[in-house]
């Protein structure tokens, strides 16, 4: 096995490996650490594919419940099968791992099994259960993702007090789980286990769900959610987590604490940048534990490079794709660019929510001039089909120029809608021009249309 390539990559999470794959599409000799067995990354193994998958699972098992009713269709009494929907969870993740692993073999990607760190200039050394193995190469790039970020007083024991991994394996469904944290991670697995029967109580900081997100889709989404029968508490400070003989206690400032059966930990989470030394190339962490590089990636240390969770900008696994190609078509063709004004975010709850571009909130703090144009799902006859017609379609223009600012959607598929909204504001479209593309009838799709043609006060269907 060869030692001495163009290109190192640490890490083969959604960054890292898609990296190494454009790489060696792209001529460079190409090697990939990666500590776990399967590929793939935390998005992969234990993050964001196994949650969409208990997700949909758990949404099928509520409509079973009460939905399909409303459809005409009779049920006798419906069963949950725990164990048959987690091994359906992890038969999706071991073919998407493989996947992954072929893709290195067809691209002649040399992976490595262990745990990488920098070693000097141009330096590798892996730490694999066979010893330590020594790599060079010309270019090395950190995409090692990030961990669940503690708190303080919560104590992890990794069964009833635990983070996301835990979360996407309990043995059996909790009679009462708190959350602690009402982000994306925190609301979409609430969800999935409050509709297998938990009660779910969402604890949370700030006095708002979904920090950062469009504050009126937020608002919106709370009062569905708890129509669904998620608890929240807001402004709540928790202080302490802990075992008890009977489960678990959460302690919450100037509050009664709350006792349950297990406890899930989800406040975000922080670079995973342990043991990579960095020291060796006189790299030293920013202010928040990230990686600093310039717009192209690059870190102080010549040849070293950084991208996806380690480094600035928000933890998303499509956002690490997008960095991991423009730092090697950079290196490669002396050109690579990423559009961070329209990286879409997802909440893959029932309703979906997504968002790209800049929120109302960010454009009143700018004291920005916009247009505003609404539509609501219930006016979709594709939504009113679907039996979904929560939620709505917001798109966000400059008032003088038209251009599209930002789109926010609540609603049925609006993690596929909102494609179309980053694709037309990344050719700089206006609401004019999404108002005048023809949409199919009937689809959600024209909602999209519905609220371009509202900002301009003409919208047809509401």
């Amino acid at each position: 096995m060869p030692t001495a390539f163009d290109l190192i990559v640490i890490g083969a999470g959604p960054g890292g490996y898609v990296a190494a794959i454009k790489a060696a599409q792209l001529g460079l000799t190409v090697a990939c650490i990666e500590r776990e067995a399967a590929l793939g990354g935390t998005c992969l193994r234990i993050g964001c594919i196994p949650s969409k998958v208990l997700l949909e699972s758990s949404e099928k098992f509520a409509e079973a419940k009460g939905d399909f009713a409303r459809h005409g269709i009779k049920l006798g009494a419906v069963e949950l099968d725990l164990p048959a929907m987690l091994r359906r969870k992890d038969t999706v993740v071991t073919t998407l791992t493989k996947g992954v692993e072929g893709l290195f073999k067809k691209n002649k990607v040399t992976r490595f099994a262990g745990h990488g760190r920098l070693a000097g200039p141009g330096q590798v050394i892996v730490e694999s259960k066979d010893g330590m193995i020594e790599l060079s190469a010309k270019h090395i790039l950190i995409a090692t993702g990030s961990k669940p970020a503690p708190l303080k007083g919560v104590e992890l024991d990794g069964d009833r007090i635990g983070t996301s991994t835990e979360a996407l394996c309990y043995p059996e469904v909790p009679k009462q789980l708190v959350v602690i944290g009402a982000g994306y991670i925190g609301l979409e697995l609430s969800s999935v286990w409050s509709r297998l029967g938990a009660k779910v109580t969402v604890l949370e900081f700030l006095p708002r769900i979904l920090p950062g997100m469009d504050s009126e889709l937020a608002a919106e989404a709370q009062k569905i959610f708890t129509k669904q029968g998620l608890e929240f508490r807001l402004g709540a400070r928790v202080t302490a987590a802990k075992t008890t003989k009977k489960g678990c206690r959460v302690e919450i400032e100037g509050a009664e604490p709350v006792e349950c059966d297990r406890v899930l930990l989800a406040v975000g989470r922080v670079p995973n940048t342990d043991n990579l030394g960095l020291d060796t190339s006189g790299l030293a962490l920013d202010e928040k534990g990230r990686i600093p590089v310039d717009d192209h990636f690059a870190t102080q240390a010549s040849g070293v490079f950084a991208l996806g969770d380690v480094i600035r900008g928000p933890m998303l696994a499509h956002k690490a794709e997008e960095e991991g190609i423009a730092c090697v078509e950079r290196l490669v063709t002396g050109y690579g660019h990423v559009d961070y004004n329209t990286i879409p975010g997802v909440v893959y709850t029932h309703p979906e929510i997504a968002s790209v571009g800049r929120s109302e909130d960010q454009l009143k703090d700018e004291k920005a001039e916009y247009r505003k144009g609404v539509f609501p799902f219930m006016g979709s006859g594709r939504a009113r089909s679907l039996g979904q017609t929560e939620g709505r379609v917001k798109v966000l223009a400059d008032a003088k120029t038209d251009r599209v600012l930002g789109v926010h959607i609540i609603g049925p598929r609006a993690g596929d809608l909102i494609a179309e909204a980053a694709a037309a504001m990344a050719f700089g479209a206006s609401s004019e021009d999404i108002a005048r593309v023809c949409h199919a009838h009937p689809t959600l799709a024209e909602s999209l249309k519905e609220a371009a043609l509202a900002v301009t006060g003409q919208a047809i269907h509401v």
